[in-house]
């Protein structure tokens, strides 16, 4: 077998995630091309992939019942997005005190 690339869908498990391989193939009848996905399960020793990246995976020897292939190395790491932090108070506000706080 080959290497083959594709997504992270799926990193829930321990050391393990779930990639899916995209795939176009030219359908005789209708002559068009047609996209089909596989989802193969592969080992991550380091736990180190998130869901969207995009991974290499290489054949190994069975590890489990479902999982014979490894991540061999991470080509793009996904954007996470990242909520910004609450800002802490410029020094022209840290000196007033709200309006409820001076009606008491």
């Amino acid at each position: 077998m080959k290497p083959v690339v594709g997504i992270v869908v799926s990193n829930k498990m321990q050391k393990s995630v779930v990639v899916a391989v995209d795939r176009l193939f030219h359908h005789k009848l209708y002559n068009r091309y047609v996209k089909r996905t596989s989802k193969f399960m592969a080992h991550d020793e380091d736990n180190d992939c998130n869901i969207g990246d995009r991974v290499r995976l290489d054949p190994s020897r069975p590890l489990s019942k479902r999982k014979h292939w490894v991540v061999a190395e991470i080509l793009r790491r996904a954007k996470i997005y990242v909520p910004p932090s609450p800002a802490a108070p410029t020094p022209d506000q840290a000196g007033t005190v709200p309006k409820q706080a001076q009606a008491m």
